[in-house]
Order: C-alpha cells, then sequence, then structure tokens
C-alpha cells in the first residue's frame, strides 16, 4: 500500500442540514419573494401600532370620509331644494299689513289663497255680505339689466287702513260675496270666516283694471290682503228663540220673512217713561260688550204718531256703530249692550235716551218718544 493509500486523521462525515416545515416559518424569516405580507401580519401598518390600534384607525378613516361625503351631499341636496323667494304679509289683525313681495319673484300666472290668520266667526258665503278693510298691490313684471335675478316690481295701489286714519276712522268696506264685480275675489272669500286675514294673488286680468284704471294694466298681476271683519247671512234675519211678549202696552211687533223689515204697531196708550228694552229673538252669537262695534238692521218710528222716520231695510244695507262709547244715542248703548249676536230687540226710548230736548229736527220733537225694532246681525272684529 503506498502512502497515498493510507487514510489520514478521521474520516470525513457528510452534514446532514435540517430544512425546517414550511407551517413553522416565521414571516420576519420568510417571505416569498413578490408577496407582500398578508392581512394582519403588521408589515403594512405604520410602525409602531398593533394590529387593533391599526384596525381601528382604519375605521376611524372610514368613517370621515362617509362624514365628508354625507355633508357634501347633503349641502348640495339643501342647496337645491331649499325654499325660493315668497309673499310675506305680516301684523295684526284689522291693521295696515307689512307687505314683502321679492323681486326675484315672477307675478303670479294663477290664483293663490292663502289664509295666514284665522278667525273663529260666522263663515262667508256666497250671497253673504261681508265688511272688509284691504290694502292692493300691483305687481308687475320687470328686468334688470345689472342684475339677472330681478324678475318683478311691485308698488302698492290703495288700502282702506290709511284711508280710515286719515279720516278718522271710516269704518269697514261692505262687499256682497258674488257681486264684487271681481270673480276671483268673489271665490276666494267663500269658506272665510270673520276674523280672518285672506291673501289673494290674483293672475292678470281685464277684470282687474277696473281697481285703478289709470295705474293697473291687463298685464299686471295684483296682490290684495283682505281682513275679514264681519259676516252677514244673506238671509239678514234674526237667528236664535223667538221669546214670546205679551204686555199690551208695548207696540206689538210682527215678522214679515228673512231679509224683510218687521211690522210694528205702537199702541195707542201713554208711553213708557223709561226706557224699555224686550228680546224678542233670543240671539245664538256672541254677546256685544262695551267697544262693540254692532252691524244691525233696524226701523225707528215715533210713538205718538206712529210714523217711520228711519229704517236701513229701506236704505238696503246694515248700519254699524259701537256700542257703550256714547257714539250713538244713549237708548242704544243701553239697550243693546249684552245682547247677542242673532237677537231681535225692542226698544222703547223717552226723550232722554234718544235725542234729548232738542230732537232730531225736521222729523223728531224734544218731547218725542221713540220705538225702534233692532236685528242684532253681526259684531265686527278688530
Amino acid at each position: 500500500m503506498s502512502e497515498d493509500d493510507k487514510p489520514r486523521g478521521k474520516p470525513a462525515v457528510k452534514a446532514k442540514a435540517k430544512i425546517p416545515n414550511a407551517q413553522s416559518i416565521r414571516s420576519p424569516e420568510f417571505t416569498p419573494h413578490g408577496i407582500s405580507a398578508g392581512r394582519g401580519s403588521g408589515l403594512n401598518r405604520p410602525s409602531g401600532l398593533t394590529a387593533k390600534e391599526a384596525k381601528k384607525r382604519r375605521l376611524m378613516m372610514i368613517a370621515g370620509i362617509v362624514v365628508a361625503a354625507l355633508a357634501i351631499s347633503g349641502g348640495v341636496y339643501w342647496w337645491a331644494s331649499r325654499p325660493g323667494p315668497k309673499v310675506e304679509v305680516t301684523g295684526k289683525f284689522a291693521t295696515e299689513p307689512k307687505v314683502e313681495i321679492p323681486n326675484k319673484l315672477e307675478p303670479t300666472k294663477t290664483l293663490r289663497v292663502s289664509t295666514p290668520i284665522k278667525g273663529g266667526g260666522p263663515v262667508a258665503a256666497e250671497g253673504d255680505t261681508v265688511f272688509v278693510q284691504f290694502a292692493t298691490y300691483k305687481w308687475s313684471n320687470a328686468k334688470d339689466e345689472d342684475n339677472s335675478r330681478v324678475k318683478s316690481s311691485s308698488e302698492k295701489v290703495r288700502s282702506s287702513y290709511e284711508e280710515n286714519q286719515q279720516q278718522g276712522g271710516g269704518g269697514p268696506m261692505k262687499l256682497v260675496v258674488g257681486k264684487s264685480g271681481l270673480k276671483d275675489i268673489d271665490k276666494s272669500l267663500v269658506g272665510k270666516s270673520a276674523g280672518s286675514r285672506v291673501v289673494m294673488q290674483l293672475p292678470p286680468s281685464k277684470e282687474l283694471t277696473q281697481l285703478s284704471p289709470q295705474q293697473i294694466s291687463a298685464k299686471d298681476a295684483i296682490l290684495f290682503v283682505m281682513d275679514v271683519q264681519a259676516v252677514v247671512p244673506k238671509s239678514q234675519q234674526p237667528q236664535g228663540t223667538a221669546q214670546k211678549l205679551d204686555d199690551k202696552s208695548l207696540p206689538k211687533v210682527e215678522d214679515k220673512g228673512a231679509g224683510k223689515e218687521p211690522k210694528v204697531t205702537v199702541p195707542d196708550k201713554d208711553a213708557p217713561k223709561k226706557l224699555e228694552a224686550k228680546t224678542l229673538v233670543a240671539g245664538n252669537g256672541p254677546a256685544l260688550a262695551k267697544g262693540d262695534e254692532a252691524v244691525v238692521n233696524y226701523t225707528g218710528k215715533i210713538w205718538k204718531s206712529g210714523d217711520k222716520f228711519d229704517s236701513s231695510w229701506d236704505n238696503k244695507q246694515p248700519a254699524t256703530f259701537p256700542i257703550g262709547l256714547g257714539q250713538t244715542i244713549p237708548g242704544f248703548d243701553k239697550g243693546l249692550t249684552g245682547a247677542k249676536v242673532g237677537s231681535r230687540v225692542l226698544l222703547v226710548l223717552p226723550p232722554d235716551e234718544g235725542y234729548g230736548k232738542k230732537g232730531s229736527p225736521p222729523k223728531i220733537k224734544g218731547d218725542d218718544t221713540l220705538v225702534f225694532v233692532v236685528d242684532v246681525l253681526a259684531k265686527v272684529y278688530k
């Protein structure tokens, strides 16, 4: 055996490397090329955060994005659906209203009616008489070269509130529903109760020019504000329960039907020396109080002669006057205070309860006793 064939030292041993099981390889030790760390590994979360903290942060970011999106979409929706310009009418009932007609609002092309103040009195029907105050505004198309949003102009044409104030209190105007001459106004008043404020936007028409021919053309719309202060039924008759009167020393009153003047027969006896107030029909409406303005029909006769000296039935329209303020003859103030709307009242007034010693020439002398029959039709709401 040659020297080269002899063994030298320990024989070489082949190393057996132990290959780890794939399930036991931890993420930091083994990351396959081109594949990012899986969900929850922590490799895609901010440095220093736990998996729980990173999840919380992601949820907060998502929530913030959703809130911002809703805010933006909500803002867009509000802008698209926000209320446009509209007519504004404010102020107390039976006083001059404050009216604002935006110039960005086109004049109405259709009839529009609203009731910003709703009263609790009788309801108006076709043929009824209403007592009203009103303000009228012309509403015209307009353009502004410097502002494309300007679409209209407006101006006050008339106000009964102002006229009454200037004249020292002229009182409301009488209007028969259905006979006003303006069909849109008649239509708007039907169903409205006394004590209500009615706002009417009337479209252009030739009819409206009659309100003020010099100011209003057939192309102009009209805004009408109307306060309904009283409603008198078409029948214009007592509304209540008849009361029997057997006193033969007092005048006899005979009803002649709806809307007709009653027949009054004065007895051939001496006139009473004091005021007599007898309820012939007990009304079912509110009682008249001091300061109320009554709407009545009445007829008046002189006891001595039996002659009629005045009648609202002959004048074909009810009368209005205040109660209890000394603005009418004393016997009316005393005899009608407390009478209910719908009542018929017989009043016998000695001279001191009527026109006094001076009388009311040429018909009434200073010593005349007067006989009145009064139908209380309504009271004026204020």
